[in-house]
């Protein structure tokens, strides 16, 4: 119930006011007077909070980004590397200025297949001298972290046809390469190329491979490069991976496989296998 109090009025007559307890909480209530309320806080402290806000949101991007290069360089370093494409002698599997990621858990711990596509150092001169070229800091931390492919060392990349063991034969009476005895019709090849019009016989010693561009008419590989060190094979430490992926460009990315179907009828290697003698 409303209480009634009486004052005096600038006349001297009695004037009546009424307390309602309910409408004094209903103005506690009232969103214009918690705007009162605010309009009277500390523009200093407010200024603070915001300086707060905006310094937790720096922490929490420089974290972000800070654990990302740290993720890429650990990706990088241990699981995929990027390269790229500077010839044609894996076409048209590997077009010239493909970007590719190589898995680096190949050959080590998981084992090298037939007809893998391999990224391998060029410790036997294969390739002729590089000419040297600066390169920027973006690009320098993009290589760093993995995210760009390191020009600075000479690579190749070709297909494993032969491992450790094989008895590798070019060519039987259909033109067609052998491994143990086993023709292999390759689908990969450019079109056109035949499997070989370099003739070879070899036998892979332990610890290497025989390896063999898709572009085998444009394809520096094992069979151009026998009377170097290393008689044209490949030392599996000097593999970095097998190639996994195409990255770039946007209309070829894809997986790339080792055609199992190509390799399935290849039997074991015989312990006692040498090269078909030849000449007199």
């Amino acid at each position: 119930m409303a209480r009634s109090f009486r004052r005096k009025s600038a006349a001297g007559a009695p004037a009546a006011h009424s307390f309602d307890p309910d409408a004094a909480a209903g103005a506690a209530d009232d969103p214009a007077a918690d705007g009162m309320r605010d309009r009277k806080r500390d523009p200093k402290r407010d200024a603070k909070d915001a300086d707060r806000g905006f310094g937790a949101w720096l922490k929490e991007i420089g974290t972000i980004v800070v654990i990302a290069l740290v993720l890429s360089f650990l990706i990088k370093t241990f699981l995929f590397r990027a390269f790229f494409i500077p010839s044609g002698s894996m076409e048209e599997t590997l077009e010239i200025d493909d970007r590719i990621f190589v898995n680096q858990l190949v050959p080590q711990p998981f084992d090298l297949q037939h007809g893998d596509i391999v990224v391998f150092r060029d410790t036997k001169d294969w390739l002729p001298p590089q000419a040297e070229s600066s390169v920027s800091w973006f690009k320098e931390a993009l290589i760093f972290v993995g995210l760009a492919p390191d020009e600075s060392q000479q690579h190749l990349v070709k297909r494993v046809i032969g491992l450790p063991g094989d008895h590798v034969i070019c060519c039987d009476a259909q033109g067609r390469i052998t491994v143990n005895g086993e023709p292999l019709d390759e689908p990969y090849l450019f079109p056109g190329a035949n499997p070989s019009d370099l003739p070879f016989d070899v036998v892979v010693p332990e610890g290497k491979v025989w390896v063999m561009g898709d572009h085998r008419n444009a394809s520096a590989d094992s069979r151009a490069n026998r009377d170097k060190e290393g008689e044209g094979f490949v030392d599996i430490e000097d593999i970095e991976g097998r190639a996994a992926v195409i990255a770039w460009p946007l209309d070829r990315i894809g997986f790339l496989g080792n055609h199992p179907d190509v390799f399935d009828g290849i039997p074991a290697p015989e312990p006692s296998a040498q090269p078909t003698p030849t000449g007199p």
